[in-house]
């Protein structure tokens, strides 16, 4: 295959072949995309008006180090310059991986207004006796619990495929595991993507890293209350303190568009921001 030169940044397409809510996607070829990790964040769904400094940088380069790491069919061809990945094209299968180690964020709230059955009892943060896989929709307004059950009868995968992702998500939750364990981290849950390539095989894709994983500090959990993290937790615990977060829950049961959420402070974006390269040096033993 002939390697595709890359255009600077500002003479490439003015539409991006998809534009996520973190990631601009350009199509190089018809066996190529251009993934470029942009500053922007997310959080409930909702793209924030204000940008993380080296947040691109941090989840283009750790993406490349756990494809790299994980040994696993995945995407990737290369990284180019400090926030772009070139990528395989793949078929992305439309639903997300979650897999939570701990009882926490929607899968506790679930569980306390008994949405979910789990064999635990309602402690925030509490260690489940074993990865438990809670996949959800694909969507660009929100994503949604789905049982493995829902997703064979939509006719999205066969029971064959459901359960070969489940097995792939799983194992590959449990192997970042043993690496955030011996960085001094406690990975929380982790959603991840998959593709079909051209033969039918299972691929991993998109991305990995803070945006796609909870993280916390092993020195400083504790069952029964909100945990320190080094992801974007900073971030959505901001929005339900200032009360966001219950604004755009009722809209949404109301049927009612997105409200404008509000910018972050400061030293909100600081923190946020060096607690991403930190997770990075941590997490690959290398420097930023």
């Amino acid at each position: 295959m002939q390697e595709h030169v890359l255009k600077p940044e500002n003479e490439l397409s003015s539409v991006p072949f998809k534009r996520g809510k973190v990631k601009d996607i350009y199509e190089l070829t018809n066996e190529e995309l251009l993934f470029i990790f942009t500053d922007r964040v997310s959080a409930y769904d909702v793209v924030l008006p204000s940008t993380i400094p080296r947040k691109g940088e941090v989840l283009c380069k750790l993406a490349a180090y756990w494809f790299n790491y994980l040994k696993v069919p995945h995407h990737m061809v290369r990284v180019e310059n400090a926030n772009r990945m070139i990528v395989r094209k793949l078929k992305m299968i439309p639903v997300e991986c979650v897999v939570r180690g701990y009882l926490y964020g929607s899968l506790y709230e679930r569980l306390v207004k008994g949405e979910v059955n789990l064999p635990v009892k309602p402690i925030n943060a509490a260690k489940l006796p074993e990865p438990y896989f809670d996949p959800t929709t694909k969507s660009d307004v929100k994503d949604e619990p789905v049982t493995v059950d829902q997703i064979v009868d939509e006719g999205w995968l066969d029971a064959e495929e459901i359960t070969a992702l489940k097995d792939n998500s799983v194992s590959t939750y449990k192997k970042m595991s043993e690496r955030a364990d011996k960085a001094g981290f406690i990975l929380a849950d982790l959603k991840l993507e998959f593709g079909l390539d051209d033969e039918s095989n299972i691929v991993l894709a998109d991305s990995i890293g803070p945006d796609e994983f909870r993280l916390w500090p092993k020195e400083n959990y504790s069952p029964g209350k909100n945990q320190e993290s080094y992801d974007k937790q900073l971030i959505r615990d901001w929005l339900s303190k200032v009360g966001y977060k219950k604004t755009l829950d009722d809209a949404r049961k109301a049927g009612q568009p997105t409200p404008r959420p509000p910018g972050l402070p400061k030293d909100l974006i600081d923190e946020t921001s060096k607690r991403y390269v930190i997770a990075y040096e941590r997490l690959t033993g290398l420097k930023l």
